[in-house]
């Protein structure tokens, strides 16, 4: 009888470390793992979200900068302004046109600007800064990359990349656009591309 009792005492503990175990798992699987790295989303006007990580030891004045621009809603309600299917989709201007900015201008922080350590590439999803022909005037627009463009590589200052949300970015590079009257571009979107927010998620 002792036998029996302590056999049916051990399955039940086993049991209830099974359970435990598999509790444990499914928690820890639940849980999206923090990389330890800010993560900013892009929530548009229609309610798409786009989440994107940034990376501090590529270009930290430049992730300082947006997440600056970001906590103070600096963003929410500017547009994407510039739409190139292929290429890359760029917002952040106040003025909507490419020719504004926040009060601050930053240094570019690239390898063509002698700033060696920024080795990311602009391939597909990755967040880069806009900037004129001055490598240290950008300021707050900034532009994801739609498809693989490496010849921008040491020329702008890529700062993150996107985690979440290519299904969007597909979406608004394939909105209808017309050209801009002053370059040609065919990139000016028909209709507003409206950004509602861009929250800092963790920093």
């Amino acid at each position: 009888m002792l036998k029996s009792i302590l056999k049916k005492s051990t399955a039940l503990l086993l049991a209830v470390i099974c359970t435990l175990s598999f509790t444990t798992s499914c928690s820890k699987s639940d849980k999206t793992e923090s990389t330890g790295k800010p993560q900013v989303q892009i929530e548009m006007e229609n309610g798409d979200k786009m989440v994107l990580e940034l990376y501090p030891e590529y270009a930290p004045e430049t992730v300082n900068n947006f997440v600056s621009l970001a906590e103070s809603g600096f963003y929410d309600g500017l547009t994407f302004h510039r739409i190139v299917k292929g290429f890359m989709i760029q917002g952040g201007d106040p003025k909507g046109d490419g020719t504004g900015g926040s009060e601050k201008n930053i240094k570019g922080e690239f390898s063509g600007n002698g700033f060696e350590q920024n080795t990311l590439s602009h391939t597909r999803g990755v967040i880069s800064m806009a900037r004129s022909q001055d490598p240290n005037s950008a300021s707050s627009q900034f532009f994801i990359v739609h498809a693989d463009s490496a010849f921008l590589d040491g020329q702008y200052a890529a700062f993150g990349k996107l985690i979440s949300g290519e299904d969007v970015l597909d979406k608004i590079a394939d909105t209808p656009v017309e050209a801009n009257p002053f370059s040609g571009e065919v990139s000016v979107p028909t209709e507003p591309v409206k950004i509602k927010t861009v929250k800092v998620l963790s920093k």
